[in-house]
């Protein structure tokens, strides 16, 4: 039976399709995370990674916003639960930092693609999120803030650590500091987002049209190109360059591959063992 979740949907595209869509669902609050989120959405994403049927995951928000950040009734239940010793009260936030810091990491744990289809908002939390995700496309209207230092806090869910990979220091220094607010179009020209649709509806045609495609390739050519990118953020090219040697060691004489070469042979199009 599948599970249900308080903050979040699951809906697959079609019966015969291997793209689900993974909806933050709390539209009342613009999708605000509540503590619950934390708690399921790694799970929702590993029941995305352990089902064959899902080839590509989209997350997006319901309602008229992608999400407004952390539910700041959320942050005063957090804080609310320390007092006493300073030394102790310092060790279990830092152990809930970590909780949190790892439902946003789980996207990378994911083994299959992860798109953020982003409209309207996309505060706060709501970019700790997008810049774990795979691609990331977004409406004419989005717009973005890294929105941390107004509330007093240094954003800790991993915006810092990934946004400059995607955008650059400079880039992140300017936002992070500034908070302010940019726009969709901004977004494009930064390198956050790779495309901008005109409208939310346009955004979901577009997304399921590339996720659709995405889900038609090779599932291991695919979890491989994502496992090998993110690792290779640590390593030096000579480094990286062993660690896919390694890996299309195990990999590379697969079905996949004789499947591809000889759907491209024969011009028509392969079909591949579900992962």
């Amino acid at each position: 039976m599948e599970e249900k979740y308080e903050t979040l949907e699951i809906l697959q595209n079609s019966p015969n399709s291997g793209v689900f869509n993974l909806i933050l669902n709390r539209p009342s609050v613009r999708n605000a995370l509540s503590l619950d989120f934390f708690t399921e959405f790694p799970k929702a994403l590993n029941a995305l990674d352990q089902n064959p049927n899902a080839a590509a995951i989209v997350l997006t928000g319901a309602g008229d916003h992608f999400c407004a950040g952390i539910d700041l009734k959320s942050l005063k239940d957090i804080f609310r639960n320390y007092s006493g010793d300073r030394g102790r009260s310092g060790e279990r936030l830092r152990r809930q930092i970590k909780f949190m810091q790892d439902a946003i990491t789980a996207i990378e744990r994911c083994r299959k693609p992860v798109i953020a289809a982003i409209h309207g908002a996309c505060i706060g939390g709501g970019i700790d999120i997008v810049t774990a995700c795979d691609v990331r496309y977004c409406t004419r209207d989005a717009f973005f803030s890294v929105k941390e230092v107004d509330l007093g806090i240094t954003a800790d869910l991993g915006t810092l650590q990934r946004l400059p990979g995607i955008i650059g220091l400079g880039n992140t220094m300017e936002l992070a500091i500034t908070s302010r607010r940019f726009s969709g179009q901004e977004a494009k020209e930064l390198g956050l987002v790779s495309q901008v649709f005109a409208s939310k509806e346009e955004l979901a045609e577009g997304v399921r049209n590339i996720a659709e495609g995405i889900g038609g390739k090779s599932p291991l050519a695919v979890s491989g190109t994502k496992a090998v990118l993110l690792r290779s953020r640590e390593l030096s090219l000579e480094q990286g360059l062993d660690y896919v040697a390694t890996w299309n060691s195990s990999m590379l004489l697969s079905d996949d591959m004789t499947q591809a070469i000889s759907a491209q042979i024969q011009k028509k199009k392969p079909v591949f063992a579900k992962l």
